[in-house]
């Protein structure tokens, strides 16, 4: 019985699994496999190796072909693994038949943020949204997902709701999920009135993917004390604090980060976050310069406001961590074209300023640099909205 028994100081050991593909080339498939990594990093996992195949599409039945099972396999009983990840949303169906397989635990994507996101949640808001979410992804994968409540085994993927032998009457999840979605409007309502009573100041909202440094730019500008560490999805909650710049008053709120192939269960549950973010007036959209995927980010963060229709607000881009910036420089003689790593922190500043329809500024909110600068971009776009709210209150512009 002792090895069913995870401590934390027992990380368990991973290997992950990703699909080269027509629609995924192996470079993003890589960078898919990275974030995959720090995902599993932030849950509290070693990631011994990844693995790739080459196929024309997914295995329906097992994600990989069988010559990669047998690979993986022999890998995972050599070096003790005690997880498998899979870096896309499996089906019922492949998650059983990989478990037949491997005889260990497989997770996919999904079920790893979901993980994560019941690890952070702390508020009894955010336990709700996340439990919600949980249930939803298990209900369809009931049948193989309590093949393992017998051995009440902790451990990544398991944590949260479900674990009693009541909850596995498919009728009974139904009705939880029922109760906890009228529970969600209930306290999306409280939200809202209590969004409303905050009268008619002036709302910003931080955006962007997650762990660019969104809480430090927000204990930065409001001089806060915001939870910010170097984890995914640090921050669940919506936090808003009032702060006030050259005398001008107005409201910023923190919200979760965005993510690649976030699975949509999440997106529904935590549609109050995305509320913050719907009545903001301004946006303040923060980009990790220093991440070489940076460019494919701002991409997914304007997709999702393509999504919430909302991508016609005013959005300043905020440039963060440009302490962490690094290039490397061609050489003069070197004729092929420049990659992105070629590109120095002065020429993207350039380039980005012209091409960009948004304000945009470069800073690290860590060691307080540029902050005077973003502070006076910041004030103007506020005051824009201030002017046409309050146009009498011109005694606050005349500093």
């Amino acid at each position: 019985m002792g090895n069913y028994y995870l401590t934390e100081e027992e990380p368990e050991k991973v290997v992950l699994v990703g699909v080269i593909s027509r629609k995924q080339t192996e470079a993003l498939v890589q960078e898919y496999l990275d974030e995959l990594a720090f995902l599993a990093d932030t849950a509290g996992a070693v990631v011994v190796k990844q693995f790739t195949q080459k196929l024309d599409a997914v295995n329906s039945a097992t994600f990989v072909g069988k010559g990669k099972l047998e690979e993986i396999q022999r890998f995972a009983e050599d070096q003790d693994i005690d997880l498998i990840i899979f870096d896309d949303e499996l089906t019922p169906t492949q998650l059983r038949n990989l478990e037949k397989f491997f005889k260990i635990r497989i997770l996919d994507r999904t079920n790893l943020i979901l993980d994560i996101f019941a690890k952070r949640a702390r508020t009894a808001h955010a336990k709700v949204q996340v439990e919600l979410a949980q249930l939803q992804y298990m209900l369809p994968r009931l049948t193989r997902m309590w093949t393992h409540l017998e051995r009440q085994r902790g451990g990544i993927g398991l944590r949260g709701p479900g674990e009693t032998e009541i909850e596995t009457d498919r009728r009974i999840i139904r009705d939880k999920i029922a109760k906890l979605k009228e529970q969600l409007v209930k306290i999306d309502k409280q939200m809202a009135t209590q969004r409303k009573n905050r009268g008619k100041m002036v709302r910003a909202a931080l955006i962007g993917y997650t762990n660019v440094g969104k809480s430090t730019v927000m204990n930065s500008l409001s001089k806060s004390n915001v939870f910010a560490e170097n984890k995914l999805f640090a921050t669940l909650d919506t936090t808003v604090r009032k702060v006030v710049v050259k005398n001008l008053p107005f409201l910023l709120g923190d919200t979760v980060g965005f993510i690649r192939k976030l699975p949509h269960h999440l997106v529904e549950s935590f549609k109050s976050t995305l509320d913050e973010v719907r009545e903001a007036d301004v946006l303040l959209h923060v980009v990790d310069i220093s991440h070489p995927g940076f460019e494919d980010q701002i991409e997914v963060v304007n997709e999702t406001l393509k999504d919430l229709d909302i991508q016609s607000k005013p959005i300043i881009l905020v440039f963060n961590k440009i302490d962490a910036f690094s290039y490397e420089k061609k050489d003069e003689d070197d004729l092929t074209p420049k990659l992105r790593e070629n590109y120095s922190l002065e020429e993207l500043q350039s380039s980005w300023m012209g091409l960009s329809n948004h304000p945009c500024i470069f800073i690290s909110a860590r060691n307080k640099i540029n902050m005077d600068a973003f502070k006076e971009l910041l004030y103007e776009e506020v005051k824009k909205v201030h002017v046409i709210r309050y146009p009498y209150n011109d005694f606050l512009y005349s500093i």
